[in-house]
């Protein structure tokens, strides 16, 4: 397996985001069974393309756009929630922010499954 699919597991506490080649691989915690629950999805955001393995999770396990806090589901890509501004503005733009989450919720993220297996976080 080709080292840019792999991370270690060391590098990915809960609440991370880190790049692994195309892909923002992150850590939503653990789960009812105590896993931590990984994730993989495209790194471009769908509003400006902005890194999302510079993103943060928030408390719901939503995966936060570090430009306009566009909030993306990491199990199914969707955007769940539109942007909070356009270029260099960060703030309300009601029409446009719906308009952008309709279109992230067509143009989903890719999600690709991310496990963990010895001492690494491997995407399948």
């Amino acid at each position: 397996m080709p080292d840019d699919d792999r991370i270690p597991a060391a590098d990915l506490p809960p609440g991370a985001v880190r790049r692994v080649g195309d892909w923002a691989v992150g850590n939503r915690g653990p789960g009812p069974d105590g896993e931590d629950r990984h994730f993989a999805v495209s790194r471009r955001c769908r509003h400006q393309l902005a890194d999302l393995s510079e993103g943060t999770l928030d408390a719901d396990g939503c995966l936060v756009c570090p430009w306009h806090q566009s909030r993306y589901d990491v199990r199914t890509g969707e955007m769940v929630e539109g942007p909070r501004g356009f270029l260099g503005y960060h703030g309300p733009t009601p029409g446009y922010t719906q308009l952008v989450r309709l279109l992230g919720s067509v143009a989903r993220l890719r999600v690709r499954r991310a496990v963990r297996r010895g001492d690494d976080v491997v995407l399948d």
